[in-house]
């Protein structure tokens, strides 16, 4: 359903209700149409072109030079380039990223693309003006390591040894985050035996050696304000090589065997019924990869069955003559969501068959086996939910609250009753007071995972190596608990709040994790206090609505770019989207401030006039993988040297950023909705 802009022109907030209930129509109406046959809702999730170029490498590492699907995927490479020559981190980004651009250009050469092609020519140039591949991360030196580009022995050693460390020793696999785990294991093994199949003589990267090979200084640069940590570790790497040198020619090779026979385990155990590893791309393709290296053929059942992943529409994504695999997928948050802003907009009674398939598919879908959080939780009940269709060993808290939001409203219905609704929630409630970390706040897949050490080493250049407490993802189990009836003086809630507290910024906002950014944490934040009864006229909650109102544009959108995890002037500030726009709504929503009606009425008049045929066109990036800061939490922006030491700025080299399409859709939904509900549309 469409509504003229010059009838949403001219709106008051005595007649908006009528435009109010036509768009949530409009919007509901094109959920449903879009529920899959099984009662889920899942939405593309856009990444960059490492997801494509890496996977065109893993297929000519395997032997598979000729898969169809290469070629896809070089068309998905050249189609995302950038008129500069470079490929990006996220969608409009102020400039191109090193890594993504030597991967996207090796995948590109292993094609048998010429590097004179004007492409090629265009990423040479870039590389080169942008340092050369002297700035590439540990992740793209490992690429080219297994292309015969780069010395193995010039890249981090990952002993595969670490599998014995006792889970109290800090160096343990399970100090890492769940991602930084699930990778680490396949890259030990690959790090072990140094394997690679070099490209052909015509098609090797010569053109990024300009002063031949020979001269390059294939050593990891010096990090801007490193400590002695820093070279404790450089050391340590080169001692780790030196062993393994020495190892190799004396024969010693009967401890690293049992080791590698340990890590091969683990992951063979790890794989997920869908084929994949972690529910994400990185230890699905260096898993493949380094059980491939150690004899398993690409007709063995799993490494099969992690090619077979590659045909599933779950993961790949087809557009005319290229493809695109995405680097995760969303339908179990998705649906939450889904339902969420069905119950937000009143709708529900509505669409009762399209609710009920969708709330039995999320209940079908809670995680009732143990994982690797309950290494360290041995006496926790399981009870999680997980972000994509199949993964079983990492469910996470912040799926697991949104499932019981989404779920509170249909807890006293006695069908929903008859059918374990109540059993569910209160395995989902244990589960998260289980999680909880010391300081109060949750992490999204392990308590406690703080070991702020384990940033030092070599390997962890990469987006985050720890999964700590964020405020958004606590906020979200506040807001759960709020929701199922616990008060804040609950011991529990008491010791989320102080965290809550202590971590909004000083201009009142709070740090998005999992979504861009400030707008996102304060939106996570003020609907959660809402929920568990805190005074909401208190002092920082109104800083926090000022900070807001401040931020809301021309237009009565707001926006915030990727960039504002670099750089702290971009906080709240970019082109207006439609997800942002509602986030910020519902925060101010939350705060009940008479102040704030016509901030509010203008941000549903934003979404009102741009709402299309009952969606909204959305091509910014507004979620978070990475930050890129490597501790995985808030750090301070105005740090000196904070670019050098981690090399990368606004364009966000070391981070990794979402474009989930349902957010689109979802959130505005529940804003409208809410605002529906509230005294504003009245």
């Amino acid at each position: 359903m469409n509504i003229a802009v010059n009838s949403v022109d001219e709106l008051s907030t005595r007649d908006n209700g009528p435009a109010l209930h036509a768009a949530l129509q409009a919007a509901a109406d094109w959920m449903v149409q879009h529920q899959k046959p099984d009662g889920h809702w899942v939405g593309l999730v856009e990444s960059n072109a490492c997801m494509e170029a890496q996977w065109c490498l893993m297929l000519w590492f395997l032997g598979l030079e000729d898969h169809p699907l290469r070629q896809r995927l070089a068309q998905a490479i050249l189609a995302t380039q950038r008129p500069d020559g470079a490929w990006e981190i996220y969608r409009n980004a102020p400039n191109g990223d090193i890594n993504t651009t030597v991967e996207a250009y090796a995948a590109l050469r292993s094609m048998g693309h010429r590097d004179d092609e004007p492409a090629m020519l265009r990423a040479q140039q870039w590389i080169a003006s942008k340092g050369g591949l002297r700035n590439v991360r540990v992740f793209t030196r490992y690429w080219l390591a297994l292309i015969g580009e780069w010395p193995w022995e010039k890249t981090p050693n990952v002993p595969p040894e670490v599998i014995w460390l006792p889970k109290w020793f800090a160096f343990s696999i399970y100090n890492f985050a769940q991602w930084a785990r699930a990778t680490f294991m396949p890259i030990a093994l690959l790090s072990a035996r140094r394997p690679s199949r070099p490209l052909p003589p015509e098609n090797r990267l010569d053109a990024l050696f300009p002063e031949g090979r020979d001269r390059f200084d294939y050593d990891l640069p010096s990090k801007a304000g490193a400590g002695l940590w820093d070279k404790f570790f450089r050391n340590t790497d080169r001692a780790l090589h030196a062993l393994q040198n020495l190892g190799h020619r004396l024969g010693f090779g009967a401890v690293r065997e049992a080791a590698v026979g340990h890590v091969l385990e683990w992951i063979i155990r790890h794989q997920d019924s869908d084929g994949v590893w972690g529910g994400i791309q990185p230890p699905w393709i260096y898993s493949l990869m380094a059980l491939y290296n150690e004899g398993y053929g690409v007709d063995h059942p799993v490494i099969a069955k992690g090619l077979a992943a590659l045909d599933d529409p779950a993961w790949r994504v087809d557009r005319g003559e290229a493809s695109w695999i995405q680097a995760t997928n969303s339908p179990v948050w998705d649906t939450m969501l889904t339902i969420l802003a069905f119950n937000d907009a009143g709708m529900t009674a509505a669409h009762p068959d399209a609710i009920d398939k969708a709330v039995q598919w999320v209940l079908d879908r809670q995680v009732r086996v143990p994982g690797d959080w309950s290494i360290k939780l041995p006496h926790v009940k399981p009870g999680g939910w997980a972000f994509e269709y199949a993964n079983n060993f990492y469910p996470d808290v912040d799926d697991t609250a949104v499932a019981l939001i989404a779920l509170a409203p249909f807890r006293h219905d006695p069908k929903w009753r008859a059918r374990g609704i109540e059993e569910a929630i209160q395995r989902g409630i244990d589960w998260l007071i289980g999680m909880q970390s010391e300081g109060g706040g949750w992490g999204a897949f392990d308590k406690d995972n703080n070991k702020a050490i384990l940033t030092k080493i070599p390997f962890c250049d990469f987006g985050e190596a720890l999964d700590p407490p964020s405020a958004d993802v606590t906020a979200h189990v506040v807001e759960a608990f709020g929701k199922l009836g616990f008060s804040r003086t609950h011991p529990t809630m008491v010791r989320a709040l102080d965290y809550l507290k202590r971590e909004q910024e000083p201009d009142g906002a709070w740090f998005g994790r999992w979504g861009v950014n400030y707008i996102y944490g304060t939106a996570a934040v003020l609907p959660a206090l809402e929920a568990i009864g805190e005074e909401m006229s208190q002092p920082s909650i109104g800083r926090a609505c000022d900070w807001l109102v401040a931020r809301q544009q021309d237009n009565g959108g707001w926006g915030e770019s990727c960039g504002s995890y670099m750089d702290r002037d971009m906080a709240g500030r970019g082109p207006a989207t439609a997800s942002q726009t509602a986030w910020a709504l519902m925060a101010l929503l939350a705060a009940h401030r008479p102040q704030d009606r016509d901030t509010i009425e203008r941000g549903c008049l934003y979404l009102i006039r741009n709402q299309v045929n009952g969606t909204w066109n959305e091509s910014d990036y507004t979620g978070t993988g990475f930050p890129g800061y490597g501790v995985g939490q808030t750090i301070k922006l105005d740090s000196p040297l904070l670019r050098e030491r981690l090399m990368q700025g606004p364009e966000l080299s070391r981070a990794f950023m979402l474009r989930y399409d349902l957010y689109r859709q979802c959130f505005p939904l529940m804003a409208l909705g809410r605002t529906m509900r509230s005294h504003i549309a009245g």
